[in-house]
């Protein structure tokens, strides 16, 4: 169980580090990525936002150009206030990884350089969706992204069980990042959380901190 998502252009175009993950828990599911945003040894950014807010229960996490995570956030924002406003009702986790797919299909010949976790909860059930750069989707319990996905991901398969609460989830997202970040020169300078539960999202920010003390 977990994947992430097949980094397919790799040898053919540069993707700027990060590290993104995302897990479904017991109450809903967790978004976290690091802040920093870097062109090779160049570091741009240390406050660069990955995460993303979608809609009252559904996020997006993404890793790659910010520019091409903006403009895919902020396209699936639009459409699916489109979608609640036509059909009176809030769209699904499902759905909203069905638009972004679509989005980022339509670019497949001149992609958007980004790869996405789609997460969230519909009427108390959570899920999670993990998709490459031309929209290939893949649901699952946990997935890491970027180019600190293999370090995180060997700390997801290692410690994620079914059943998590949000409580026991969120120092595991902060391990695996902090794990990509000690081998991923990339990665750093802090991680952003959404908190994603039934109730609503919660935005957090942690420092890089001894895990006694998260």
């Amino acid at each position: 169980m977990g994947s992430h998502a097949d980094p397919i252009m790799s040898d053919e175009i540069y993707m700027p580090g990060a590290t993104t993950v995302g897990l479904v828990c017991k109450e809903g599911a967790i978004l976290g990525s690091e802040r920093r945003y870097a062109y090779g040894t160049f570091v741009m950014s240390k406050v660069a936002k990955k995460v993303f807010k979608i809609t009252d229960t559904i996020g997006v996490g993404c890793a790659g150009i910010i520019g091409d995570m903006q403009v895919l956030s902020r396209e699936a924002l639009a459409y699916m206030n489109i979608f609640e406003y036509e059909r009176g009702r809030a769209g699904t986790v499902k759905n909203t990884a069905k638009l972004m797919a679509n989005l980022l299909s339509a670019r497949r010949f001149m992609p958007y350089l980004a790869q996405t976790i789609i997460a969230g909860v519909d009427n108390g059930s959570p899920s999670l969706f993990v998709m490459d750069p031309i929209g290939s989707v893949l649901e699952d319990k946990f997935a890491a992204i970027g180019t600190g996905a293999e370090v995180a991901m060997g700390v997801l398969e290692s410690e994620y069980r079914e059943g998590l609460s949000v409580d026991e989830a969120r120092p595991l997202i902060l391990r695996a990042i902090r794990s990509a970040l000690a081998r991923d020169i990339s990665s750093g300078d802090g991680v952003d959380l959404l908190v994603i539960t039934e109730s609503g999202i919660k935005e957090e920010s942690h420092k890089l901190v001894k895990e006694k003390n998260e």
